[in-house]
């Protein structure tokens, strides 16, 4: 039984979660763990191909990272419906501060092996689904259903904000320290989100006392039946799924080649200015959002929103003006954190009491796993009919399936 309406998400003041204490502490400390991750990635990704010069691995990378959301994600919120999520984003953060100490081990001594590589990059990716589902619940923890809007635009401005320094940080500790000491550095950005959970408010006692059974592939059969007679619920666990099997963020792999075939300038510089610029269209919309509060949360909103941004990715994937496709990236990104923000919140707010970790779980292996087949879509059909191609293809193929969903979605 769901105690909560199905109503639409209201709007509940500009910054409305930065008025608790709590969330503004999570709040800090989610940014450096996301800056903390993607330097990883930057001094990481960087020692290893220099080491091995291998596309396979750069490919388990990808898989590694997103495997673990599509196989796990549901089995964590589960874990999260029965122990203290606190515990569960700690048993995470320790995971990421061994990946970057095990790389730093390896960089010192000079003694890294590809399998070394792929079991530090596995350790990572298992890392990663830790976090994501129980901190979003733990959301909830902080500011209550009122504020929950507001807290997941904000996270998902923490997230771009930690996407966009993570790279600077990055390159400038290799710079300062070196790869191998710089790594072992970075565990330190882990360390605020790790010791800020043990004072971190506790959460619904009466939910913490159930004790659930954790059943694997039962509880994603079990999850999606009892999502599907609950339409909001379905909408955006589809408008998930679709939007990440079909783009995700597949196209970032691709974008060296994209600002190559721009042909502005250095093609590095074009690399990085198109990067900045769809991250920086995500975090305009969280302030923009934050701050106007007029846009209404509803399921049709959150796919006509989906739409729009399938419709700026095919602009971009066939313009050849660099500033045009500038701009086009921009507003990509304004509307992924838009339409993927809006739909995590109906999410939350909609589902079941008693199974809110399942189902959001489930929504992450949507939205977050089927982006492991994204490569697919968007890399291994780029590679037969070029980047330009693939990407736009498969934005309007989006386009219609997302069209078809809003139809069926209703009001």
């Amino acid at each position: 039984m769901n105690p909560l309406p199905q109503n639409p998400v209201a709007a509940s003041g500009s910054f409305a979660a930065m008025r608790s204490v709590p969330y503004r502490l999570q709040f800090g400390s989610y940014v450096l763990a996301m800056m903390a991750d993607n330097v990883e990635h930057v001094i990481s990704y960087w020692v290893v191909f220099q080491k091995f010069h291998s596309p396979t691995l750069g490919g388990f990378a990808v898989l590694s990272h997103w495997l673990p959301f599509l196989l796990f994600s549901v089995a964590v919120g589960g874990l999260a419906d029965r122990f203290d999520p606190r515990r569960i984003i700690q048993c995470g953060m320790l995971l990421f501060i061994t990946a970057s100490a095990g790389w730093g081990f390896f960089f010192l001594t000079d003694t890294i092996q590809m399998w070394h590589a792929m079991l530090l990059l596995v350790i990572h990716g298992c890392a990663g689904v830790l976090w994501q589902t129980p901190n979003q619940l733990l959301l909830y923890d902080l500011v209550g259903p009122a504020d929950l809007p507001s807290a997941v635009r904000l996270n998902a401005m923490a997230r771009y904000l930690g996407i966009l320094v993570g790279p600077a940080v990055g390159g400038i500790i290799m710079l300062t320290l070196g790869p191998s000491h710089g790594i072992i550095f970075n565990t330190l950005f882990y360390l605020p989100m790790l010791l800020w959970l043990f004072w971190a408010p506790v959460r619904d006692n009466s939910v913490a006392a159930r004790r659930f059974a954790v059943r694997g592939l039962a509880d994603i059969v079990l999850t999606i039946r009892a999502i599907g007679t609950q339409p909001v619920l379905s909408a955006m666990t589809w408008l998930a799924g679709l939007t990440s099997f079909m783009i995700g963020n597949a196209y970032h792999a691709q974008m060296p080649g994209y600002a190559g075939d721009l042909g502005h300038g250095d093609p590095g510089v074009s690399y990085s200015v198109l990067l900045a610029a769809d991250a920086a269209g995500a975090v305009l919309a969280a302030i923009a959002l934050e701050s106007w509060g007029r846009l209404k949360g509803t399921p049709r909103t959150a796919i006509l929103l989906a739409v729009l941004w399938s419709i700026a990715l095919l602009g971009f994937a066939l313009v050849p003006v660099f500033p045009v496709a500038i701009a086009l990236l921009f507003l990509a990104g304004f509307f992924e954190l838009s339409f993927n923000t809006m739909a995590q919140a109906l999410v939350q707010l909609n589902a079941p009491h008693d199974i809110r970790g399942r189902v959001v779980g489930l929504y992450n292996m949507a939205g977050l796993g089927m982006r492991a087949f994204s490569g697919i879509t968007i890399g291994v059909a780029g590679a037969a009919i070029g980047i330009h191609w693939s990407l736009g293809l498969s934005a309007a193929a989006l386009a219609a399936l997302l069209l078809l969903l809003y139809r069926k979605s209703g009001s």
